[in-house]
């Protein structure tokens, strides 16, 4: 099979979807008031962007691979441990799902992160080579704080480039603020060759429910979370968009997943 290191490949754009594992929780913590205790699954969702001139941009990173032994390493002794627990297997790591389509972290050449949770910023440290891009507004709020554990992203030799709002990074891919559900929290357009455009939402919305019932009670900041979600609905409208919803585990089941992809 050729791998996207093979010179013919790295001439097509192609997005890959790459599940990262999924963290079990109560439906009442993405979706309040929709089947409230009932458990779920979520995936946890990556997503690699090989662009015609040769880049990889990586979107999140997803969980430290520590978790497949020890799903409780973040969060043990915390209220937020007994909402929220990491399903991992080995073929789940970031590092697999590379290896699947012929590359390795080093080949990576960016990485955006929507924001520095510990599911979309666990793995910031296998990728050696990369260009790393957050909003500003975002860094500055997680730095030292422990809602976005310092230990997976705050790391020597990982230097970001801090974005002020709405930026163009080349190659059909730019970025957008849609906080709320983080200060600074950030989604990703992505035009294809074919002309169709993608909207990686990260948790800006997490699942089709939320703008279904119309509910953001489960967001850090719910009126602004419902302004950035709505706002990113009308724009996927204006351009006949899809929307890749954070952890919608309906939507995944209608997706392609890697090493299929989307051109």
């Amino acid at each position: 099979m050729e791998s996207l290191t093979d010179g013919a490949l790295s001439l097509l754009k192609k997005l890959y979807l790459l599940w990262l594992g999924e963290a079990c929780c109560d439906k009442s913590v993405i979706s309040p008031g929709v089947s409230d205790g009932v458990r779920i699954h979520i995936p946890i969702i990556g997503y690699l962007i090989v662009t015609d001139s040769g880049r990889r941009i990586l979107v999140d990173t997803g969980i430290h691979r520590s978790h497949i032994d020890d799903p409780d390493r973040t969060w043990r002794g915390t209220d937020f441990a007994a909402q929220l627990r990491p399903v991992m297997r080995a073929e789940d790591t970031v590092d697999y799902r590379l290896a699947v389509l012929g590359l390795r972290g080093a080949d990576v050449t960016d990485v955006i992160n929507t924001h520095l949770h510990f599911d979309h910023a666990g793995n910031n440290d296998a990728f050696p080579n990369a260009s790393f891009y957050v909003q500003r507004l975002h860094y500055e709020a997680a730095i030292d704080n422990p809602a976005f554990p310092n230990q997976y992203w705050r790391l020597s030799g990982v230097d970001y480039h801090l974005l002020d709002g709405e930026t163009d990074l080349g190659d059909g891919v730019s970025v957008f603020p849609t906080p709320g559900h983080a200060p600074g929290h950030q989604s990703i357009l992505v035009s294809l060759d074919s002309g169709h455009q993608m909207i990686l939402c990260g948790d800006a919305i997490y699942e089709k429910d939320n703008i279904t019932h119309d509910i953001w009670a489960g967001q850090a900041d719910p009126v602004q979370a419902r302004k950035s979600a709505l706002g990113l609905i009308d724009r996927a409208r204006e351009l006949n968009a899809t929307v890749l919803y954070g952890h919608d585990a309906e939507q995944w089941k209608t997706l392609i997943p890697s090493p299929g992809w989307y051109q």
